[in-house]
């Protein structure tokens, strides 16, 4: 049984591994279809991931597509994350083909502080002295680098939010991930195939007129994007909450080191403070995590 256990862990810990490493090099994919416009790539990747999906989904048996289908209440929930995870996806390959990778790594390291807001805020939950802290760091890095550069930095703060709601509903809904990730896909895909006809009809179309790496690229979209997300829910039945709220810190920390020194992003000091300040919101959040953990275990 002990034995069964650990393997269980050890597969699970190399799972969330793969993808949160996988997420983190994502700006390397999307560089790679930098000419095709950003719009047209986020159309692909709904439409894609749809197929993908699909197949997916009968390779494995699941029949929760038609269980959750058959319910209004879960479509209309459906369609709002829909459109908010989407929005993250296209703001995201906006950012990384814009040379703003900097700044969607500052997005998800913040992305912890605003789920720990919105469960104050929605879900009642109360704050520790050091998540109280680890927020108002946070904030304050924000804060200091909208003075300093004389703007919002819009991506990041978009990316943490939209990325933060959209958790935060499908957490409410308790659904499963990848049936509920194709029915978000099935019904923006009127809209994205709309749109890809339209572009063609106009003469831009980038689908089988760019070459056939352009076009196989587009198409790999649809496995990029929903394989991560099925390692992830298959890593967090084995893996504690806890690790996996570490490991997160993968993703964005490839991100920001690919922006930097792949793609030559600059980072001068209003962003090397913020970070910092971010940095230490996260470090206190992750050291309330672990006393926590430690608390629960003694009780």
């Amino acid at each position: 049984m002990q034995q069964n256990r650990n393997s269980q862990y050890v597969s699970g810990l190399l799972l969330a591994l793969l993808c949160y490493a996988s997420w983190g090099i994502f700006p390397i994919y999307w560089k790679l279809l930098k000419h095709v416009p950003s719009d047209q790539i986020l159309a692909h990747r709904i439409v894609w991931s749809l197929v993908f999906l699909a197949i997916l989904m009968m390779f494995l048996r699941n029949k929760l597509v038609i269980k959750y289908l058959r319910d209004i209440r879960i479509i209309g929930l459906l369609l709002l994350t829909g459109f908010l995870v989407c929005s993250n996806w296209g703001i995201y390959i906006y950012a990384v083909n814009h040379n703003r990778i900097v700044d969607t790594s500052l997005g998800y390291y913040m992305n912890p502080m605003v789920n720990v807001l919105l469960g104050v805020i929605f879900l009642k939950e109360k704050l520790g002295k050091l998540q109280q802290l680890a927020v108002f760091f946070a904030i304050a890095g924000i804060v200091w680098l909208t003075i300093y550069i004389g703007r919002l930095p819009w991506i990041s703060v978009y990316l943490a939010l939209s990325f933060g709601t959209y958790g935060l509903l499908r957490k409410k809904a308790n659904l499963e991930s990848l049936p509920a990730l194709l029915i978000e896909t099935l019904l923006l895909s009127p809209l994205a195939i709309g749109y890809l006809l339209f572009a063609e009809h106009q003469g831009i179309g980038t689908f089988l007129h760019g070459g056939w790496l352009t076009s196989a690229l587009l198409i790999v979209g649809g496995p990029v994007t929903a394989l991560p997300l099925y390692w992830f829910g298959k890593a967090a039945t084995r893996v504690p909450l806890s690790t996996i709220g570490f490991i997160q810190y993968l993703s964005p920390t490839i991100a920001l080191l690919l922006g930097i020194f792949l793609y030559g992003e600059p980072f001068k000091t209003p962003y090397i403070v913020a970070f910092a300040m971010v940095w230490t919101g996260l470090i206190l959040y992750s050291v309330s995590i672990i006393k926590n953990y430690r608390q629960s275990k003694k009780t």
